[in-house]
């Protein structure tokens, strides 16, 4: 019988790549045999991919949703996409982000729509387009870290501050 993969999706910045909560979300993710799926760029989603990879006897992929352009000479991904730790890149002709992070050209509609579960580290522009699309999509979503880390999110998403309280949150929604 067909089953759906269950894919988690972890959003946040691209230059800064919050190691400490990244890292053991990613590996958590791999050992509970979920797939990951980030935006393939630095920062958070090229950490979360490569602690993802880096768990032994996984069973989840890493993919990454890569932005792009179709020109008259073919496609183009983004300069620096996919990071090396994607090992199923999804390959889009959408190629806006930051503060055009909630137009239809945009990628980010489908970083947010192919996830079951966002859980979402601080970050700029892009991040917080990818937050107001999940909101919009009602998606379920959580943001992780402090609350002063996300003064300027969204009100619709809780804030949790722990790891277990966001694999808590995991368990709950991945059901």
């Amino acid at each position: 019988m067909f089953q759906r993969r269950k894919v988690i999706g972890v959003m946040g910045s691209g230059t800064q790549a919050h190691r400490e909560r990244v890292i053991p979300l990613a590996r958590w993710i791999a050992e509970h045999g979920y797939d990951l799926l980030t935006g393939a760029g630095n920062g958070v989603m090229r950490t979360a991919a490569e602690a993802f990879v880096a768990v032994a006897g996984r069973t989840g992929i890493s993919i990454g949703i890569v932005p792009g352009q179709a020109t008259a000479r073919g496609y183009r991904p983004r300069p620096g996409y996919p990071n090396p730790a994607i090992e199923l890149p999804v390959f889009t002709h959408l190629p806006l982000s930051g503060k055009q992070g909630q137009e239809l050209a945009s990628r980010n509609h489908l970083n947010v729509l192919s996830a079951q579960a966002l859980v979402i580290l601080p970050g700029g522009e892009g991040t917080r387009a990818e937050a107001a699309l999940a909101a919009r999509y009602r998606r379920p979503a959580i943001l992780f870290g402090a609350a002063r880390e996300f003064r300027s999110f969204p009100e619709a998403f809780e804030r949790l501050a722990t790891l277990e309280e966001v694999c808590d949150w995991l368990l709950g929604v991945m059901r």
